[in-house]
């Protein structure tokens, strides 16, 4: 089983990758030419990856949306953790309140 540890080692072991998606645009001799379009900087940015560079980028693709995974699984698990933490103090008793003047009856005259 993953614990918060382990996971936090995984995402910190993820040296290269990219946010995006690829796109073929043609077929070359040597393998697919591709557009890679993303976000950055607010802006929508779109470049061309030459057929020799499709591998790495896809690769790159591939260990974000493992990252990606992977801190969901984190959350997953920190917050199950945090909610059993809550519970387990049992059910707190509500405070009784506390006035600075006793309350005063109004008559019924």
């Amino acid at each position: 089983m993953n614990t918060a540890k382990s996971i936090l080692q995984k995402l910190a072991s993820f040296e290269q990758m990219e946010r995006g998606t690829l796109s073929v645009i043609r077929e070359s001799s040597s393998g697919p030419c591709c557009n890679f379009q993303r976000w950055e900087d607010g802006q929508h940015r779109s470049e061309y990856i030459p057929a020799d560079q499709v591998a790495v980028v896809e690769a790159n693709l591939a260990r974000h949306h493992e990252f990606q995974s992977q801190v969901d699984q984190y959350v997953a698990l920190v917050s199950q953790e945090s909610r059993e933490n809550r519970l387990a103090g049992g059910k707190k008793k509500r405070p009784t309140p506390t006035f600075a003047s006793p309350k005063k009856r109004k008559s019924k005259t």
